[in-house]
């Protein structure tokens, strides 16, 4: 057996240090609290199964509820169950999924291409701009990223040679992922499994009886969700949902939350799709790898045209064919690529370590990654310089990180010439997150209202007395109130009958709308809020940000 040479071992070292200084960076603000609505409304439903002491129905305002399926609430009740509910204990389990998501990564690179492209994979998908900030905003892709890739890693084994583990496994992850996202999730898995098997002409193999097996047994470790959904609403129709009734839960599992989405039909519509909404949003979601990206897929394609054999399909068969599908739905949202980001930086990888001969694709490898290390920090210090922090401590330690880290790399003379410039976009990357994680997200979190009036709610109203939210996307104050909170519109605040000396949470709306239509309300307190969840250039900028700004209250009926 032929030992790495020095030079290899010691920069899969510097590697191996830089992808656990990734690991750190994202997870950071593992305590910063939700400033956005969608994590904050996982995590109450989740406090849901706790105060209603169920596994089977999920509530929101507890009232039920009906948008995802169930696996993410589940993985997430139990942490809550363990650790208390908090916002680090409700990003525990997708931070495992995270962690297992990049070993799987990890060992199908290692698998068909080499222990290092494995480690610059894992490094490409934790640097890659939207994973950093998925990893604060966090929803159900990194679930989603563990599930879809394990399962691929363990069919591609399966396909090779059956074992009854990979089996077992490959089914379990496969519905997994259906009970986080829906039944599409098997297509980037059947797509990796069918592409790969049709690209290298095994077609027989697709007649074998480990796959009939395969589904069997993705069909029965799904029963849970459909059981779930059959008692929650098949069993009772009388139950309102989507403002009627007759609604079952299975056929909104099987078709209106997949199809309905796709084709734009179903209960939760969106404007129109783009067709190339993901090319341009994969510019920045998959910066700063989405030029080498395209390159290294077009170039694959040619190659496959030419008759070249691939190290494997797995990889490419099932992103294509999923972003393709995501291309022409006309539901689209920009974390939904998020799940196939580790397939997509396996080519990626393996593009930047190759030692390439062609003249022209050494220029474009260097000058695609210098357009991002030129243009990240210069983006981090305009929008630093216009934020105005009270301190710019945390600021320069980042700087001081990012000279030192890149003097290093550059004066190594045992790193070859593209992988310095490889780590000198890790190293950007992590300047971006680590600005993110310490300075831009807290002050925005700090300028958001409803984690602040539920601490008021804990603090001064006594726990007899009951909560109500007047708008159902009030979800950061019903997470963080530490009792159930009741749901009433702001339209209907003054006819619906109410307990005693109930407290309401209202925004800025509401209040107008009282105000207009003469409803009587005694403050509690005041708050100080930034309503939206996309940034505004006028909140970056410390000058107008007041202008964005609106207050919420805390209120009672006279």
């Amino acid at each position: 057996m032929t030992r790495p040479s020095a030079d290899t071992t010691q920069t899969n070292r510097v590697l191996w240090i830089l992808f656990f200084t990734a690991l750190v960076v994202n997870f950071a603000t593992i305590n910063l609290r939700f400033f956005s609505d969608d994590p904050a409304l996982y995590g109450s439903i989740a406090k849901q199964l706790i105060y209603h002491n169920t596994i089977w129905d999920l509530y929101s305002y507890s009232v039920d509820w009906l948008d995802k399926p169930h696996f993410p609430f589940w993985a997430i009740a139990v942490s809550f169950k363990l650790f208390g509910i908090s916002t680090w204990s409700y990003k525990l389990p997708a931070i495992i999924c995270y962690l297992l998501s990049m070993l799987y990564t990890w060992m199908f690179a290692k698998k068909y291409y080499s222990e290092r492209v494995g480690i610059m994979a894992m490094l490409i998908v934790s640097t890659s701009l939207h994973i950093i900030m998925s990893n604060t905003d966090v929803r159900a892709e990194p679930y989603l990223m563990a599930f879809i890739t394990g399962a691929i890693y363990h069919i591609a084994k399966l396909q090779e040679r059956f074992n009854l583990v990979d089996l077992l496994l490959c089914a379990l992850l496969t519905a997994f992922a259906i009970m986080t996202k829906g039944i599409f999730v098997v297509i980037p898995i059947g797509a990796a499994l069918g592409g790969h098997l049709l690209l290298t002409r095994q077609f027989r193999e697709v007649f074998r009886l480990k796959w009939l097996a395969l589904i069997i047994l993705t069909i029965i470790f799904t029963l849970p969700e459909v059981y779930a959904l059959y008692v929650q609403f098949d069993l009772h129709p009388e139950k309102v949902v989507f403002e009627k009734t007759g609604v079952s839960g299975i056929k909104w599992f099987l078709y209106d939350s997949q199809f309905g989405r796709f084709n734009n039909d179903g209960p939760i519509t969106r404007p129109s799709g783009d067709p190339f909404f993901f090319v341009h949003t994969l510019l920045w979601a998959l910066a700063p790898w989405c030029l080498i990206f395209y390159y290294a897929t077009g170039r694959t394609v040619k190659r496959m045209i030419k008759g070249v054999k691939q190290p494997e399909y797995y990889a490419f068969s099932g992103s294509m064919v999923l972003l393709l599908l995501f291309s022409i739905s006309s539901f689209q949202l920009p974390f939904y690529t998020n799940i196939i980001f580790p397939l997509f930086a396996i080519p990626v990888a393996n593009f930047c370590n190759e030692n390439l001969s062609i003249k022209g694709e050494q220029v474009f490898r260097r000058v695609a990654q210098q357009v991002y290390i030129v243009a990240f920090p210069l983006v981090i210090f305009v929008i630093h310089f216009f934020l105005k922090p009270n301190s710019s401590l945390l600021m320069n330690i980042d700087l001081i990180l990012l000279v030192v880290g890149g003097y290093f790399i550059l004066s190594n003379k045992k790193i070859a010439s593209q992988l310095k410039v490889f780590m000198l976009s890790c190293m950007v990357m992590l300047f971006v997150a680590f600005y993110l994680n310490t300075t831009f997200y807290p002050i925005l979190v700090d300028h958001k209202g409803q984690p602040k009036a539920a601490e008021e709610v804990n603090r001064a109203i006594p726990a007899n007395q009951v909560v109500y939210s007047l708008k159902s996307l009030n979800n950061g104050f019903q997470f963080y109130v530490d009792r159930p909170v009741k749901y009433v519109q702001f339209q209907n605040y003054q006819r619906t009958p109410t307990e005693k000396n109930a407290v309401f949470y209202a925004d800025q709306e509401a209040i107008n709308y009282f105000d207009q239509h003469k409803f009587g309300y005694r403050i509690i307190a005041e708050f100080i809020d930034y309503p939206q969840e996309n940034l505004l250039p006028a909140f970056v900028n410390h000058q107008t940000r007041s202008q964005t700004l609106e207050k919420v209250y805390l209120i009672r009926k006279p």
